[in-house]
């Protein structure tokens, strides 16, 4: 086979490759709350911003008051009253960290992942998750 032929046949397989994960709609999978293989629904959880609901988040003033950091004159360089730069000229990250929750068909209560994927998009069966 000649070198051409081979970085043909080399682009085509790129080519196929997806930029995204697959899963399936269902999985059989162990389920803790049922101590039983069950089938169970894949699916993304929401992503959550830092807000009223999440108000002992790492970085806020709350959080540091309640550890005894945010004590003394100033605002040590954190929490001023001038807001945080919101239009950047590049996004530090192309992807975002997906959380895939499996949730049993018999109990029906679910299961996060330990770890987050990075990925641009998911998808599960059919259904693209960005």
């Amino acid at each position: 086979m000649k070198p051409l032929a081979i970085l043909k046949d080399c682009e085509d397989i790129r080519n196929e490759q997806s930029e995204f994960m697959k899963f399936p709609t269902e999985v059989n999978r162990y389920c803790p709350y049922c101590r039983l293989m069950t089938r169970q629904k894949i699916s993304v959880a929401k992503q959550k911003s830092r807000s009223a609901a999440h108000p002992l988040s790492w970085g806020s003033m709350k959080r540091a008051k309640s550890r005894g950091v945010r004590s003394g004159y100033g605002n040590k360089g954190r929490w001023g009253s001038r807001p945080p730069i919101s239009k950047w000229k590049r996004k530090s990250k192309s992807t975002k960290r997906l959380t895939i929750l499996y949730t049993c068909k018999v109990c029906k209560k679910s299961k996060g992942i330990k770890k987050a994927i990075r990925t641009s998009r998911i998808e599960i069966g059919e259904k693209v998750a960005k």
